[in-house]
C-alpha cells in the first residue's frame, strides 16, 4: 500500500460514516440537537466538511471548494463564507437548519473529491513540507493531513451517537 492509498482510505471512510449518519433523516432530524449545548449532525457535518475544505484547500494552495462552487450560496448559512464552525456557539451551531442528506454528502462529496486528488500523490517525503509556521514547531503536511482525519473522525462518531439518540 502506497502512502496515497493509506490516506485515501482514511478519507474514503469519514466520507461513508458521514453518508451513514445522514442517510434517510428529514432536515429537522439533521437539525435537532440532543440538548442546548449540543451540535446537531447537520452542523457536525457541515463542520467536518468544512474543516477538510478549508486545511486541504491551504496546503494544496488552491480555492476551497465551498466558495469556488457555490456551495456557500447553495446552503445559504448565516455564516461567512470563511466560517468553518470552529468555536461557534450554541447560538450559531442552532443556525444550521434547513439542510437535507443530499445538501450535506453533495458538498462532502465535493470535497472529497479534490482531498483524494490531492493526497493520492504524495510520497512520504512530502510529508515533512512545512505548511504553517504559525505554530511551533511549524506544522508539517503530515501532521496537517492527520489533523484533518482526526478531528473529521471525531465528529463523524459524534454524528453516529446523535443519530442513535433520535431515531
Amino acid at each position: 500500500m502506497t502512502l496515497g492509498e493509506l490516506l485515501v482510505d482514511a478519507f474514503d471512510r469519514i466520507r461513508e460514516g458521514a453518508q451513514d449518519a445522514v442517510d434517510g433523516l428529514t432536515p429537522d432530524q439533521l437539525a435537532e440537537r440532543p440538548s442546548d449545548r449540543a451540535n446537531s449532525i447537520g452542523w457536525l457535518v457541515w463542520h467536518l466538511a468544512r474543516v477538510q475544505d478549508d486545511h486541504v484547500a491551504a496546503v494544496a494552495d488552491r480555492e476551497q471548494v465551498w466558495t469556488g462552487e457555490g456551495w456557500h450560496e447553495r446552503f445559504g448559512l448565516p455564516f461567512d463564507a470563511e466560517d468553518t464552525g470552529y468555536g461557534h456557539t450554541s447560538e450559531q451551531v442552532a443556525q444550521v437548519r434547513g439542510l437535507t442528506p443530499d445538501d450535506l454528502v453533495g458538498y462532502l462529496e465535493a470535497v472529497h473529491a479534490v482531498t483524494v486528488d490531492f493526497v493520492r500523490p504524495l510520497t512520504p517525503e512530502d510529508l515533512g513540507r512545512v505548511v504553517d509556521e504559525r505554530w511551533d514547531p511549524p506544522v508539517t503536511l503530515g501532521v496537517r493531513l492527520v489533523s484533518v482525519v482526526n478531528d473529521d473522525q471525531q465528529h463523524v462518531g459524534q454524528a453516529a451517537f446523535v443519530r442513535g439518540l433520535i431515531t
